[in-house]
């Protein structure tokens, strides 16, 4: 039991921690709370992490439910993530902002910035969810949905510190750093979307099914 809840937490944290990338979402944050004060830059840092578990969570819970529902296979859903995370990835690599410039330029007038833009899209956005319902239709009892949460919680844990402590660490990177640092990431998150594909394609072959 405890082996199961730890593999399935660790296995759903560094599954999740490239896609949703929190250092490279620091820029961002900081950027668009430039102008504030550090109690608030700090206050919307906790709100971005809590809003990225109750999002990820959410579809943890309810991700079985969700493909039963719209008659989804597993293998569907991992090519369809793949595409996804592929996606991301390949703007890190070709160094494209998260941000398209009217998302940027709604975010900067925003009071609030913990949902929209930090939370989703950027931290827990598509791909990310992806990633989660297809760990949690996966699950085959209770305490593999407990380490799924677990690890989202831990994801969530390392999102505030990145932003709470972020502010240094990019300015001794510089952006030439920050910029190597992604497409690092983003080549291996480019290699997780291939696998994904490739696992989907697969299971597609073999004629996996809906899931019950």
């Amino acid at each position: 039991m405890m082996q199961s809840l730890l593999s399935y937490t660790i296995g759903t944290f560094l599954a999740l921690l490239p896609i949703a990338n929190p250092v490279g979402a620091i820029p961002v944050f900081y950027s668009l709370t430039a102008g504030d004060s550090t109690g608030y830059r700090l206050q919307q840092a906790r709100m971005t992490a809590i809003n990225v578990l109750w999002v990820l969570a959410l579809f943890a819970i309810a991700g079985k439910v969700i493909l039963s529902f719209f008659g989804i296979s597993l293998a569907v859903l991992k090519v369809a993530g793949g595409l996804l995370v592929g996606h991301t990835a390949w703007e890190m690599v070709t160094a494209r902002p998260r941000l398209t410039p009217p998302e940027n330029e709604e975010a900067v007038d925003k009071e609030d910035i913990s949902f929209t833009p930090m939370a989703v899209p950027m931290l827990s956005g598509p791909g990310a969810i992806g990633v989660v319902i297809g760990l949690a239709a996966k699950a085959t009892d209770v305490f593999d949905y407990i380490g799924c949460l677990v690890g989202i919680a831990l994801l969530s844990a390392v999102v505030y510190l990145s932003l709470v402590v972020g502010e240094p660490l990019i300015k001794a990177l510089g952006k030439t750093g920050v910029g190597a640092l992604n497409r690092v990431l983003g080549f291996l998150i480019l290699a997780i979307a291939v696998q994904f594909i490739a696992d989907g394609v697969l299971q597609l072959v073999r004629g996996s099914g809906p899931i019950e």
